[in-house]
């Protein structure tokens, strides 16, 4: 056991050929004792480069007891070992406030090939995912697959090679249930959080007409805050000659590849912004409406305040998001995002402060920008209209419901009645009071829930309401005794399965909703 305290320089760093994300790395720094090589996660040391200053301290022969940190100019920042932190997540009863059930949550950085295995299932129920086949697989023999499944190679398992829509600076953070039972999966969210977005124009109307306001973001904070960016289309279009080059010597499809690796490297390499953008959120189908996505959103914006990612080479200001369901859910905004304009696209974007001059910057712009004004950096309204209240209380007044029933054997099968007729049954009349003398009175604005047990009259006393309100002459509906009265500008909706139900065509239950 070697247990160190150092400062030192990158000289060398060694990539894993493949599977960077999950795969160790090798690094050498020179320090005043010498040289140590250290061993990192590749989706850690592709962001050291030889030249870089970092700190080490703790036991370098045990990967979960030595720290890694890179010396900033506004402090250090932790490297290594990978951002992991613990949540409780309790869900309450909506009537009484009385907790019902309790998720235990580790939200970490994804760090093995089964985490990314479930990010690709995942991201198969993603709203904007423009892909049919998510990931892309290779076999041992070289072929590349698209597919959302590990496919069956001849000769062996198949890697994860690509999620297509991340990008090589990319970097996911998973929710994973801490107790969980055997049928629960073990990621129920994930978050990929990616540099600023390299440019963002405002669409705007004005006087009537779609204008487009370029480059929006300089009129909140500074150049240096966003960029440089991960931009490699920026370099493809500085090495175009190069590009030709490599064709001439190679042809088209390697010149690319050979091109694209360097573009690659050297984007990593130059970017340096002091924002964050959340591209994705993806919650399990099973686990939505529990308030996880909040959850997975906070555990961001915490894992990019302490390592400022996705680079960390700097301090953050900001955390940006474009996203259009944001128009429909305000997870975001109860998070604590603002929103700040819709892009050139239409989509909206939000933005989170990490900072206090961040915070005034966007405080700021939306007090001085006639369009932010408007909205005031509000994105989500509800889209239900008022409802107006009863204009008198519902009254039930000593009504009394009885049913009858007649019992005759007589259409029975002769074996079935025989036997009935041994126990004295031949033919009845059967009869029940239900309601008894009831009254009720339920005034505007009160919500009234009748409970009992099977058979005490709850369903009864509703059709006497339901009955009213819709003019329902049937006898089941009506009161054998007593009035009910119900206000003429009452709007009922009621549900009696097999009996009062909504009428559906083969619309989805969304649209129906929705019209």
């Amino acid at each position: 056991m070697v247990r160190l305290f150092v400062r030192g320089i990158v000289k060398r760093r060694k990539l894993p050929k493949s599977g960077l994300r999950w795969s160790k790395a090798e690094l050498e720094v020179e320090t005043g004792e010498g040289i140590i090589t250290i061993e990192l996660i590749g989706t850690v040391a592709q962001w050291l480069y030889e030249g870089d200053r970092v700190k080490i301290e703790g036991e370098v022969s045990s990967s979960t007891k030595f720290r890694v940190y890179r010396i900033a100019k506004d402090g250090d920042i932790l490297l290594y070992p990978l951002f992991r932190k613990e949540y409780k997540l309790e869900r309450k009863n909506p009537v009484t406030g009385e907790p019902l059930y309790e998720y235990n949550i580790v939200a970490r950085e994804a760090e093995t090939e089964e985490d990314y295995r479930a990010i690709v299932e995942l991201e198969q129920y993603h709203y904007a995912s423009k892909k049919e086949l998510v990931a892309i697989w290779r076999c041992p023999d070289g072929k590349l697959i698209e597919s959302n499944v590990p496919p069956d190679c001849e000769n062996g398992k198949a890697e994860l090679v690509a999620i297509k829509g991340s990008l090589p600076a990319s970097r996911f953070l998973v929710l994973e249930l801490e107790k969980r039972q055997s049928f629960e999966p073990r990621i129920v969210a994930y978050v990929r959080v990616d540099p600023p977005i390299p440019l963002m124009h405002r669409r705007i109307v004005k006087n009537g007409k779609v204008e487009i306001e370029k480059n929006i973001r300089l009129k909140v904070f500074p150049y240096d805050w966003i960029y440089p960016t991960f931009w490699p289309e920026k370099l493809l279009k500085k090495l175009k000659e190069e590009l030709n080059e490599l064709r001439a010597k190679y042809g088209r499809k390697k010149a690319l590849y050979l091109l694209s690796e360097k573009i690659k490297e050297e984007a990593l390499k130059r970017c340096n912004s002091a924002g964050a953008r959340i591209a994705r959120v993806v919650v399990h189908p099973d686990y939505r409406g529990d308030g996880l996505g909040m959850l997975a959103v906070s555990a961001a914006i915490e894992w990019v305040r302490e390592r400022s990612i996705p680079e960390m080479k700097r301090r953050k200001h900001f955390v940006e998001t474009i996203a259009q369901m944001a128009r429909y859910h305000p997870f975001f905004e109860r998070v604590g995002f603002k929103y700040l304009w819709d892009t050139a696209s239409g989509r909206p974007a939000l933005y989170y402060p990490l900072t206090n001059e961040a915070k005034i910057r966007i405080e700021k712009f939306l007090k001085e920008d006639p369009y932010a004004r408007k909205h005031g950096g509000v994105l989500y309204r509800p889209r239900y209209g008022g409802i107006k209240p009863l204009a008198s209380p519902i009254m039930i007044k000593n009504i009394t419901k009885m049913y009858s029933s007649e019992l005759d054997v007589s259409r029975l099968q002769p074996d079935l009645r025989t036997v009935l007729e041994a126990f004295g049954v031949r033919r009845r009349i059967i009869q029940k009071y239900v309601l008894r003398d009831v009254n009720l009175e339920i005034n505007p604005g009160e919500i009234v829930a009748v409970v009992g047990m099977s058979g005490a009259g709850k369903t009864t006393l509703l059709r006497m309401i339901i009955g009213k309100a819709m003019n329902i002459s049937e006898e089941k509906y009506r009161p054998d005794k007593g009035e009910v009265h119900v206000p003429e500008n009452a709007q009922l909706a009621a549900l009696l399965p097999g009996e009062l139900e909504p009428a559906f065509g083969d619309e989805p239950l969304l649209q129906h909703m929705y019209e």
